[in-house]
């Protein structure tokens, strides 16, 4: 199989994203994360923009990384220094990393309007720069920056421009499609030609996804010969983002047979995906292809007949390669196929007969207004129930919210939770922003000392439906919570009249289906 280097910037791309800082920590969490994913290269950031970019470099340093390369990144030297006094050039060295990753302008647009200085100057610029950086021992990676709109302006002077940078010792050329507005035959055409002239040297491709085309366009780039892609983690970046490393590792391998990451690694390329998520604060994007939670997800019961008589039926691979796995929806289309689609783990899908009871269980309950589809987690213990399995970890004896107003406007809740827990009694009160905030504050802090892993459960998204709106404010609601752990998602749903007992019904099934996991 013939290679191709997985070039990640998640740490520094990926920051671009709005709403997404990671911390010094975060960041030496992520490096160790994707050199175990086994990514050939790690940009580490911006090596001139702050302290803790190069705290950054000085760390990574000792955590004794296996596979990847780190790269510093930073520009080519100002029109008006000398590469002996650059800020960013000497900042990049100061790094002491085995490559340096030069940002260089190819668009003329920016050479005159940005930089303000001639077309001649901007390729002694990026000459003098590649240079400094090699007689100092870098593998210098060329980040032509805007090379697609440059060269669409002005081709001579974009290919002048990889030119330099190649005579000058770059080790890989990188044509960055930075605005994300090319679409893929634009990218083929245009890199085809400049792998034709740079038939020795190792070009690359950088896009962004502003047009959604940034997985096609790099693809496209590889048809036409590039053999270094960047990316970042799900995708994350400036505006619309960049190209998702979690979508492309696997469209290379599986789909087209290149040499990029080893299939066993590959199998923890969900795990990875879920834990940058995590550490970014960021909701997962369920409908993420390869690595998404619905990405192996399936509903229609004609589906789930086939697929459980062929896998291929109805998926493009098998979820296990990618490190995912099927999941069959339960919902008011469900039928038999469905349901012992969905006992398949259990390895009791031969019972037709506890198959029956948990369909018409189900059934009932949606009838009265549950909803198992986006409530997996409360599905599966709603089987160890009919099947006589279920194992509580804790008794409620009752609970108590209140909610108080105070002349000064303060609005104040507190919840009162008395449990049993085997032969032990907690009697223990949580504040919190609002009355399902109290009572999750509240069971967490009876729950702690008996179950200590609680406290890596986590509560990421709450909804309320009115199951019949015709009985105004006497109405049966539905509240789905969603939960997760360093592990894994999952979702419960409770009903009530009570949109707090909704809530608490809905709270308890997150709860003891992470204590299920576990402790049994």
């Amino acid at each position: 199989m013939e290679k191709i280097q997985l070039y990640d910037t998640t740490l520094r791309d990926g920051m671009q994203a709005e709403g997404v800082s990671f911390s010094l920590e975060d960041k030496l969490l992520i490096a160790k994360s994707l050199d175990k994913l086994g990514l050939d290269y790690i940009e580490g950031g911006y090596a001139a923009s702050n302290a803790k970019e190069m705290k950054f470099f000085e760390e990574v340093a000792k955590l004794g990384l296996k596979h990847s390369k780190i790269a510093a990144f930073g520009n080519t030297r100002k029109a008006k220094s000398t590469v002996e006094d650059d800020r960013s050039l000497n900042a990049m060295l100061a790094c002491k990393t085995h490559a340096a990753t030069l940002v260089a302008k190819t668009w003329d647009l920016h050479v005159k309007d940005v930089l303000n200085c001639s077309l001649d100057e901007n390729l002694k610029i990026c000459s003098e720069s590649v240079e400094y950086l090699k007689k100092h021992g870098l593998e210098v990676i060329f980040d032509a920056e805007h090379f697609f709109d440059g060269y669409k302006n002005n081709p001579e002077f974009a290919m002048k421009v990889l030119e330099a940078g190649a005579n000058a010792g770059a080790t890989a050329l990188v044509l960055c499609e930075t605005n994300g507005g090319c679409l893929p035959i634009e990218v083929y055409e245009i890199t085809k030609k400049v792998c034709e002239q740079f038939s020795g040297l190792t070009i690359g491709i950088h896009t962004h996804n502003d047009t959604d085309c940034a997985t096609a366009n790099s693809l496209a780039a590889v048809r036409a010969g590039a053999r270094h892609v960047q990316g970042t983690i799900n995708g994350l970046g400036e505006r619309c983002g960049n190209a998702n490393l979690c979508i492309l590792a696997p469209n290379l391998a599986l789909k087209l047979g290149y040499d990029v990451l080893d299939s066993e690694k590959l199998k923890t390329l969900t795990e990875v995906s879920r834990s940058i998520f995590e550490i970014a604060n960021i909701t997962p994007i369920m409908s993420m292809p390869y690595v998404g939670e619905s990405a192996f997800a399936h509903k229609g019961g004609l589906h789930i007949d086939a697929l459980r008589k062929n896998k291929k039926t109805y998926e493009h691979i098998s979820p296990e390669l990618v490190g995912n796995e099927r999941r069959f929806l339960i919902s008011e289309l469900s039928g038999r196929s469905t349901v012992l689609g969905k006992l398949e783990k259990a390895k009791i899908t031969e019972d037709k007969q506890l198959a029956s009871d948990i369909l018409n269980r189900v059934q009932d309950l949606e009838n009265q207004g549950y909803q198992f589809e986006s409530a997996d987690a409360s599905f599966d213990l709603l089987v160890k129930k009919v099947m006589g399995t279920y194992k509580t970890h804790f008794e409620l004896i009752k609970y108590y919210v209140n909610t108080e107003k105070r002349a000064s406007g303060e609005i104040v809740t507190e919840a009162t939770i008395k449990l049993r827990i085997g032969d032990k009694t907690e009697h223990v009160v949580g504040d919190g922003d609002g009355p399902v905030n109290a009572l999750d504050a509240a069971l967490r802090k009876a729950l702690k000392n008996s179950y200590p892993t609680i406290k890596d459960l986590h509560l990421i998204d709450y909804k309320v439906r009115v199951v019949n709106a015709k009985a105004g404010t006497a109405a049966r609601v539905r509240v789905i919570i969603e939960s997760r752990d360093k592990n894994s998602i999952w979702g419960t749903v409770g009903v009530s009249e009570n949109i707090i007992e909704a809530s608490w019904q809905a709270l308890v099934d997150s709860v003891e289906y992470k204590l299920q996991k576990d402790y049994l």
